[in-house]
This record gives C-alpha cells, sequence and structure tokens, in this order.
C-alpha cells in the first residue's frame, strides 16, 4: 500500500522526517569541516613552533604536518562512532524512524566502517613508506655529491624494507586466520584458490586488522614510554611551575666568574713560558665550552627576562596550577579505572585464551560509570569522551616533548621549539600515528560497556502473571541484549579480531600503570623547570644559536 493511500498526514510526517535527517546530515558534515580545519591549523601551528630554522625544509615539512593531522583525524573517529550508534536510538530504547530498518542502520555502519579503513589504510601508507621515505631522502641530501634523481633512487632503496614487512604482515593477517578449506584432499592450487577467493569475500579485512594490531603493539610499547609519564609530568610542571627568571640569571652569572676564575688559574701556570701539561690542556678546553654554554644561556635568560610571554606567563600562575591539578585528578581516574578493569578481567574473563575479553563491567568502573551518567544529558557523554581522546594524544606528546626521542638507551633526537631537526619531526609523528592506533583500545579498557554501545537503551518485556498486561522496562545496552537491539560499535569489531592481540593489551596495562606511578614519584622528586628549557645545549652550534637569537 502506498503512503499517499494513509493520508497526507503520514505524508507529511515522512517529508518533516527526511528534511530533519538532511538538516541533520548537514550539521554533521559541517561540524567535521569546522573540525578538520582546526585539526590541520593546530598541527601547522605545532610543526612550525618545533621546526628548526636552520634545517626545514618544504617536503618533510609537508610530511609532517599532514601525519600529525591524519593521526588527531584518527583518534577524532572514536567519539564520532559512539555518537552514531547511539544517534540511531530514542532514550527509552526504541529506534528513530530513519534508523528502524536494518537496511538503514547496515548503511551508517558500513560507512563508519569505510572511514575506519580508509584511514587505517593512510596510516599504513604513512608508516611504511611515505614518512620513511621521506626520512632517507633528507638524510640522503646531506651527501653534497649527490644528484637528485640518485637521493630518490636510494631513498627508495632504504624504503623496500619497510613495504616488504608490512606485506609480509598484510598477508599473515590475509591467510592465518582463515578456516582450512572444505576439501582437504583437494590440491594445492584448488586450496590457495580457495583462500584467494576467502580474502576477495572478506574484502581484505583481516588482513587490514592484523596489520593494524601489529603496529597497535608497537603504539602500546609508545604509549607505556611517552604517556605514562607525560600524564605525570604536564600537570606537575604546571603546578610547581619555572624557575625565577631573576634569580637564574644572578645564578648564571655567578657561574661565569667561577668558570673564568678557573681558567685565570690554568693561564697563570704559563705566564714564566712553561708549556701546559695534556691534563691542563684538557681542563682549559673543558672550561671554555662551559663558559660558551653559560654565555648562551645568559643572552637567553634575557630575552626571556624581557619577553613579554614570561610577564603573562606569570600572571596566568593561579590558572595554570588549577590547570594543572584538574589534569593530575583526571590522570588518577584514568589509572583507577584502567586497574579496575584489568582487575575486572583478571576476576571474571576466560582467561589467557579468549583475550581476557569481559562483556559488561562486573566492578563499579568510575570512568564508565560516568559516562553512562552523562549520557542523557546530551551532549556532555560525547564532549568527555572527546577531551579523553584528546588528552591522551596531548599527554602523549608532552612526553615525547619533555623525553626526546630514544632507542632504548640512546637518545636519537631531542625536541626542542625552534631547534628541532626534521628527522626528529618525522619520528614524532610516526610515534603518534602508532599511539593513535593504541588509544582505541585503551578507552575501550577504562570503560568497555560505554565504547561498546555507547548511550544505547533497549526494552526488555517484563514476566507478568497471566492475565495482566505486558509491561516494557527501559535498559542499558550490555552483552545480554539482543542482538538486533543493540548496534556495537565498528571500533570494537575492527581491533577485537585476534584474541591474542587483546591478551597482549592486557598486560600492556598493567605496565602502563606502573610506569605511571614511577613517573610521577620521578616528577614529584624533580625541582623546578628552567625558564629556558631545552633553549640551550652543549651540542648547539654557533650558527643554529644566532639564528634562534634574532
Amino acid at each position: 500500500m502506498s503512503i499517499e493511500a494513509h493520508g497526507p498526514g503520514l505524508l507529511q510526517e515522512v517529508k518533516m522526517a527526511d528534511q530533519s535527517l538532511l538538516s541533520e546530515s548537514a550539521l554533521g558534515w559541517s561540524i567535521f569541516a569546522l573540525v578538520f580545519l582546526v585539526i590541520l591549523s593546530f598541527s601547522w601551528v605545532y610543526i612550525r613552533k618545533y621546526q628548526s630554522r636552520q634545517e626545514s625544509e618544504v617536503i618533510s615539512t609537508i610530511t609532517a604536518i599532514c601525519a600529525l593531522a591524519i593521526a588527531l583525524i584518527t583518534s577524532a573517529l572514536l567519539p564520532v562512532d559512539i555518537f552514531l550508534v547511539s544517534y540511531m536510538k530514542h532514550p527509552n530504547g526504541t529506534y528513530k524512524e530513519w534508523a528502524e530498518h536494518n537496511e538503514t542502520r547496515g548503511q551508517i555502519e558500513d560507512t563508519v566502517l569505510y572511514a575506519y579503513y580508509s584511514l587505517y589504510s593512510i596510516l599504513l601508507f604513512c608508516v611504511f613508506l611515505w614518512i620513511p621515505f621521506v626520512y632517507f631522502y633528507y638524510e640522503e641530501k646531506d651527501d653534497d655529491n649527490i644528484n637528485k634523481c640518485s637521493q630518490v633512487k636510494n631513498a627508495l632503496k632504504y624504503t623496500i624494507g619497510f613495504i616488504i614487512v608490512c606485506a609480509a604482515l598484510l598477508l599473515i593477517g590475509a591467510f592465518v586466520p582463515l578456516e582450512a578449506p572444505p576439501n582437504q584432499n583437494g590440491t594445492q592450487w584448488e586450496k590457495m584458490q580457495y583462500l584467494f577467493e576467502e580474502l576477495g569475500n572478506n574484502h581484505g579485512v583481516p588482513a587490514l586488522s592484523f596489520s593494524i594490531s601489529s603496529l597497535t603493539l608497537i603504539g602500546m610499547l609508545a604509549v607505556i614510554t611517552y604517556r605514562a609519564y607525560g600524564m605525570s609530568v604536564l600537570p606537575l610542571n604546571l603546578i610547581k611551575g619555572t624557575r625565577s627568571v631573576v634569580y637564574e640569571r644572578l645564578e648564571n652569572t655567578e657561574d661565569i666568574e667561577e668558570v673564568e676564575n678557573q681558567m685565570e688559574k690554568i693561564k697563570a701556570k704559563c705566564e714564566d713560558g712553561r708549556p701546559l701539561s695534556s691534563r691542563d690542556r684538557r681542563n682549559l678546553q673543558e672550561f671554555e665550552d662551559k663558559l660558551q654554554v653559560l654565555q648562551r644561556r645568559g643572552r637567553h635568560l634575557e630575552i626571556a627576562e624581557s619577553h613579554c610571554c614570561t610577564k603573562v606567563g606569570s600572571a596566568l600562575r593561579p590558572l595554570k596550577i588549577l590547570l594543572g591539578i584538574f589534569f593530575i585528578l583526571f590522570a588518577l581516574l584514568f589509572v583507577v579505572a584502567l586497574f579496575i578493569s584489568n582487575l575486572d578481567k583478571a576476576l571474571h574473563s576466560a582467561g589467557i585464551t579468549s583475550g581476557f575479553m569481559v562483556f559488561g563491567t562486573n566492578l563499579t568502573n568510575p570512568l564508565n560509570e560516568l559516562l553512562l551518567t552523562l549520557q542523557p544529558v546530551f551532549p556532555l557523554d560525547y564532549v568527555l569522551i572527546t577531551v579523553i581522546t584528546m588528552y591522551f594524544v596531548f599527554t602523549s606528546m608532552a612526553g615525547i616533548r619533555n623525553m626526546g626521542i630514544w632507542f632504548f638507551w640512546i637518545r636519537l633526537y631531542k625536541i626542542r621549539p625552534k631547534r628541532t631537526r626534521p628527522q626528529a619531526l618525522l619520528f614524532l609523528c610516526m610515534i603518534l600515528l602508532l599511539i593513535v592506533l593504541h588509544t582505541s583500545f585503551m578507552i575501550y579498557s577504562l570503560a568497555p560497556q560505554y565504547v561498546m554501545y555507547g548511550s544505547q537503551n533497549y526494552l526488555l518485556q517484563s514476566p507478568m502473571p497471566p492475565g495482566n498486561n505486558t509491561t516494557w522496562t527501559t535498559k542499558t545496552c550490555d552483552a545480554d541484549a539482543p542482538q538486533d537491539e543493540c548496534t556495537v560499535t565498528r571500533s570494537y569489531l575492527f581491533l577485537h579480531k585476534f584474541w591474542f592481540f587483546s591478551t597482549i593489551y592486557y598486560f600492556g596495562n598493567w605496565v602502563f600503570i606502573g610506569v605511571f606511578l614511577i613517573g610521577l614519584l620521578v616528577s614529584c622528586c624533580k625541582g623546578k623547570k628552567s625558564v629556558i628549557e631545552g633553549e640551550v645545549e652543549a651540542d648547539d652550534s654557533d650558527m643554529s644559536e644566532d639564528e634562534y637569537v634574532h
């Protein structure tokens, strides 16, 4: 029966629903465009702030800005995923008119899934091809006798190793998880043909998921190293503040006088024409190098004392203390929630072979309960999950900035304002890309029920005595809900295909908690930072010093 047969009233309702959906879709795209512009602008400002003015290059700068923007956009996809599955239903547990059909819901779910495929594929391209190529291309530039063609050729030669690793991960993910061919007595060609047909039917989802999960393990190591430390050092630096620039200048002047006195004592030994011993010459050279560093510090401190940012920072000191207290409470809330979630898995999961997976929450998780409490007041829960995601990214950036880039016990690069080399910026962006991959799973560990179902509710029929009317009760979606009543986020389905990865993530969370507590203790014991922290190092060249000062 046509819509017109039901009367003009129903037709008008359908038109209004379509117009409402179109307007909401337009609003959503407008918000997405605005967020994209904000992320791109932030990435440009951040990279330009830390980029070395002396060694900057267009290709490395563009690569770093785009990679950082991709990392931030990917991290923002999880709140969108949670919002869309929640937006399909009313608070009373019924589906909205436009989402009542499975086909409509399936289209939205596929759109989100394709967004994950696209962004994760771009991440693979950045990590295994684009960033390594640009890194080696810039390294080859140091050779003055090489032309552009040879420079590109050598960069591609070194990048092939990354491509081989990516291809190996894709092949393992494509073929290992698949079921055995039904015809075990077939030829090897028939078995291979079956595997390729299965790969085509699945659109390569297991391959991509395995590759991303493998990179997530590396991201987990970066999270344990940098984010755990950043969550402690960022708020405590805000609370403690920096040392007084006037006191630092006085202390630096005294150090300069002491070094000059030591140099005069050594030079006095050769006033009668006798040559200095090798030990005295070595000590004199060390004092001269130290004096140069102290003099550079003096120039930087003089600039910092007269700079308006220093005066504004002093005026905003109470606000920084409040912000630091808020951040440390935020960090403690995360660690407590992560501890309770891991304890829940240890007590109520099926163990290692299941990946320590727990559907729902058996212990009261403060962060999960907070998100579920805020969900009736739109859009507070989505704002909070977005803030959590961005907080994780920015604390990771703070950890990298304070620690530098390390390979085991060897520090490769420093991250300093206006002094960071292009290679260090590329490493920074690659680490952030890997960290973002692990962020979705960590947020799931913090609030598993909310990340799986968002703010969805469903109607449950309550048993009543015979002859009485049926009553329906609204319940929050969990693992016990009927399959058609609750929609699971695409992020959960994508990142939990392989149980052994979830097992490694579980133990990684325990290590993260331990490293955070150690970092918190170290940050508490450290004194205040210098007002020119990281601006002057002994290995700085005079050319970069002159460029920075002027």
